[in-house]
């Protein structure tokens, strides 16, 4: 199921066909100048919702995004690409992230880089909490 997501910061909104890319068009709305200089548990930075995608910016700028993700049970994000290689790193749950049509399980601790301009989608297996990092390279 893909679902709307909710930015903790910014309010619901549901991604544009292409997924991601609709948050990088949020620019310095993101937690920076609350996180600067501050220590923080980045597991907690974002909460569940029942039936949703959550999704909290934690650094934007020219050169990139830092982004946490909370994914309920059975909610994903379609197949889309973007034009930068993003690192995903798995903070707790079960994720299927496919990638050019492979099937990837992640589990905490999991990491994976999806290619530039290659398809993927990402789906809880089971709720799950990610660090999406984009390098505008």
């Amino acid at each position: 199921m893909t679902s709307e997501v909710t930015d903790e910061t910014l309010g619901p909104y549901k991604p544009k066909e292409g997924g991601l890319e609709s948050m990088a068009s949020r620019e310095e709305q993101g937690d920076t100048g609350r996180l600067r200089g501050r220590a923080a548990r980045l597991v907690d930075l974002v909460d569940y919702q029942d039936d949703s995608v959550v999704s909290r910016q934690i650094l934007q700028g020219n050169a990139g995004s830092v982004t946490m993700f909370a994914f309920d049970d059975g909610q994903a994000l379609s197949e889309h690409t973007t034009p930068f290689d993003a690192l995903v790193q798995l903070l707790a749950g079960e994720a299927e992230i496919i990638i050019a049509g492979k099937s990837l399980r992640l589990n905490e601790g999991d990491l994976v880089i999806m290619p530039a301009n290659q398809p993927h989608a990402v789906k809880a297996v089971k709720r799950f909490k990610m660090l999406l990092t984009m390098i505008r390279a």
